[in-house]
C-alpha cells in the first residue's frame, strides 16, 4: 500500500483541494468506518450524514457545500476518483512470475511473447498464440489454435476451448469455461440429435469476465462480446449470441441463444432474456426481468414479463392495494345484494 500527500491526491484526480495540502493519507476506506490519515469519497447523496461523525482525514466530494472537519477534494466523478486511487493505493500484484512452470504441458509450436507467465499444470495445445505479458495461473486449458492478445489475464482452472480469439487486456476469472458446446438439439423421434457446434467465440479488447461463466460458441459463425464489455459471475452467454460494447451485465443473468445486446445497456442480476430478440443501444433491465421480446433504444424495463419501468412500478403498488380492494369489493357485493332485495320487496308492495 502507498502513501500519498493530499496536494498530490489532488492532482492525481484532478480535483480542487480545500484543506491541509501536507496531510499524508496512508489508506482508503468507507466514510463511516474511516480513520484518521484515512480517504473516504461519497458519490451517493445518502452517505452525506456520514460527513458529521465521519474521521476521515480527507473525502472526495462532488461540487457543492458540505459541512465537516475533514480536508476536502472536489471532483467531478468522486466515484471514479475513488477507482483511479484504489488503483495506486493497491496496485495488482501478480504472485506468477513471468516464464513457463516445469509442471506447464505445452504443445510443439505454441508462440508466446515476452513476458509471458505460465503457472503449474497450464496446459496449452497445439497451434495457440499468446501475446506479450499474458498470466496464465495454475489450471488454465488452452485449447487448439487459441489466440490470445497482450496483457490478459486468465485465472485458475478457466477453459478456453479450441479455436477461441481473445483481445487485448482482457480478464477472464477462475472456473469460467469460453468456447463450451452452445445448446442445440433437434428433436427426432421421441429423442434429440446433437447438432455440431462448429462455430467460435470472439472477446475483444477490454472485456471482463467474472468467475463461473460459460460462454458458448456458435453454431456457425462467432459469439462476440465487444470491447469494454463487464460480465459478472454466473452468466450464462448462449451460441451466437453478441453483445455490444461497454455493456455491463450482472450476475445470475441467462442470455439465449441468437440475441443481439446493444452499446452501453445495463442488465441486472438474475435477468432472463428470450432468443432471437434485439436489445438496443442503453437499454437498462431491472433484475429478475425477464426479457421476451425486442427492446428499443434507450427503454428501462422491469418486472416478468419486462414492461416500461413506471408501468411495473404502477402495476407493483396496484398489486398492494390488492387486498383492500377485495374486502371493498366483497362489501359493495353484499350492499348491492341488500339492495336487490329491497327493491324486489318494493316491487312485490312489501
Amino acid at each position: 500500500m502507498n502513501r500519498m500527500k493530499l496536494a498530490e491526491i489532488a492532482r492525481w484526480v484532478n480535483g480542487r483541494l480545500i484543506g491541509d495540502g501536507n496531510i499524508e493519507i496512508t489508506g482508503i476506506a468507507p466514510i463511516e468506518t474511516a480513520k484518521a490519515g484515512e480517504l473516504s469519497f461519497i458519490a451517493n447523496p445518502r452517505y452525506k450524514k456520514f460527513l458529521q461523525t465521519t474521521s476521515a482525514s480527507a473525502v472526495l466530494v462532488p461540487e457543492g457545500n458540505w459541512d465537516t472537519t475533514a480536508a476536502l477534494i472536489f471532483c467531478r466523478n468522486p466515484y471514479l476518483a475513488f477507482a483511479q486511487l484504489m488503483r495506486a493505493f493497491f496496485p495488482k500484484k501478480h504472485a506468477i512470475q513471468p516464464g513457463v512452470h516445469p509442471s506447464a504441458v505445452l504443445a510443439e509450436g505454441v508462440q508466446m511473447g515476452e513476458g509471458c507467465a505460465v503457472a503449474p499444470l497450464v496446459v496449452i495445445e497445439k497451434g495457440c498464440q499468446l501475446g506479450q505479458n499474458v498470466i496464465l495461473y495454475p489450471g488454465v486449458y488452452l485449447g487448439e489454435g487459441v489466440e490470445i492478445g497482450d496483457e490478459v489475464v486468465i485465472y485458475s482452472n478457466v477453459s478456453v476451448l479450441e479455436g477461441v480469439k481473445i483481445g487485448n487486456r482482457v480478464i477472464i476469472h477462475a472456473n469460467s469455461v469460453i468456447g463450451s458446446d452452445g445448446f442445440g438439439f433437434v428433436p427426432h423421434e421421441g429423442r434429440y440429435v446433437k447438432i455440431p457446434q462448429a462455430g467460435t467465440v470472439v472477446i475483444e479488447d477490454d472485456v471482463e469476465i467474472g468467475a463461473n461463466c460459460a460462454i458458448d460458441r456458435a453454431t456457425l459463425g462467432e459469439t462476440r462480446i465487444c470491447k469494454g464489455t463487464k460480465l459478472d459471475n454466473l452468466i450464462q452467454v448462449a451460441h451466437n449470441v453478441q453483445i455490444g460494447e461497454n455493456t455491463v451485465i450482472a450476475a445470475q443473468t441467462g442470455i439465449s441463444g441468437s440475441t443481439k445486446i446493444g452499446n452501453n445497456v445495463t442488465i441486472g442480476g438474475q435477468v432472463g432474456i428470450a432468443g432471437h430478440i434485439i436489445i438496443g443501444d442503453r437499454v437498462v433491465c431491472g433484475a429478475q426481468a425477464g426479457v421476451t421480446k425486442s427492446i428499443p433504444a434507450g427503454t428501462v424495463v422491469s418486472g416478468y414479463q419486462a414492461r416500461p419501468h413506471r408501468q411495473q412500478l404502477r402495476i407493483e403498488a396496484a398489486l398492494q392495494n390488492l387486498p383492500k380492494l377485495i374486502k371493498k369489493i366483497a362489501a359493495m357485493e353484499t350492499q348491492i345484494n341488500k339492495l336487490e332485495k329491497q327493491l324486489q320487496k318494493n316491487q312485490n308492495g312489501d
